[in-house]
């Protein structure tokens, strides 16, 4: 299962659901369903989500249990 930071580095950098959706380029709702688990980024999404923190692709999303 893919589990993430998302929320967390929002609130680090004091970001809303929609500025981070507006710096990337998605909806409000998108951050929403990927800060839930309800939605699996794209490879693309997930890097823009990373790149908007600036920190690596993997401080921010992670596979968790079996593969």
């Amino acid at each position: 299962m893919l589990k993430n930071s998302v929320r967390e580095f929002r609130a680090r950098f004091r970001f809303s659901q929609q500025d981070l959706a507006d710096k990337i380029g998605v909806t409000r709702q998108t951050i929403g369903l990927i800060e839930k688990g309800d939605y699996a980024p794209s490879v693309t999404l997930a890097l823009k989500i990373a790149a908007a923190f600036e920190v690596p692709v993997e401080e921010v999303f992670r596979l968790e249990g079996e593969i």
